[in-house]
Formats: structure tokens, C-alpha cells, sequence
């Protein structure tokens, strides 16, 4: 069984409106959902929030510092 899912991503809950229910109701029809709300994490403490994380952050923040860069080829 394929499991389907949609994530919607809200500058605030002030932004939550009718046409986004109206959406999921849409996409889901009559199939049992399971509807979850969290604060989304913000980039600083997403990259805080593991140690080896938190150290690469540091690390390229003393490099800025020292005026060291990396130049990176996409």
C-alpha cells in the first residue's frame, strides 16, 4: 500500500485558510488521515541541534572569522 502525504510549510498560523482544508480534503477524499501540527525549527537551531552539527557551524563561522573560505564547484 502506497502511503500519501503532503506537508505544508506556514510563515504563521494566521496564514492557515479555508483553501488549504479544502485542498487536503481534495487530495484525501474519503481515506482516514492523521493531521499533526508543529512550530517549524528555525535554520540556526536546526543546525544546533546535534552536536557534530553545532561543531561544523562553529568551525565555519571561526574560518569566516580568520577570512578563510572554501571555495565550493557546483
Amino acid at each position: 500500500m502506497k502511503t500519501m502525504y503532503t506537508t505544508y510549510h506556514l510563515a504563521s498560523a494566521q496564514d492557515l485558510t479555508v483553501d488549504i482544508l479544502e485542498a487536503i480534503k481534495a487530495n484525501f477524499k474519503s481515506k482516514p488521515i492523521v493531521i499533526t501540527v508543529e512550530e517549524e525549527m528555525d535554520n540556526t537551531t536546526y543546525l544546533n541541534s546535534t552536536k557534530a552539527n553545532k561543531k561544523m557551524l562553529h568551525d565555519s563561522i571561526v574560518q569566516d572569522e580568520n577570512g578563510e573560505y572554501i571555495a565550493v564547484k557546483l
